[in-house]
């Protein structure tokens, strides 16, 4: 296999990994524990889950760009 279609195949796995991680970890933590709903009151697993959630989701994004753009 030539080694640019080998390095395009490999970034678009590892994208992929990162992204169905992100997915599982966020949807066990939000919607299985429940820390994604808000019942009666905001509680501080909300806010510790609603944090991580846009840090994740942030430092996730600039993953994706170093990546794509070659520099990882």
């Amino acid at each position: 296999m030539e080694p640019e279609v080998r390095e395009f195949l490999q970034r678009i796995s590892l994208s992929l990994g990162i992204g169905i991680l992100w997915l599982i970890l966020n949807s066990t933590f939000g919607i299985m524990l429940d820390y994604a709903f808000i019942y009666d009151h905001i509680s501080t697993g909300n806010i510790i889950f609603y944090v991580w959630f846009l840090a994740s989701l942030l430092f996730m994004i600039r993953l994706y760009r170093k990546l794509w753009k070659g520099r990882l």
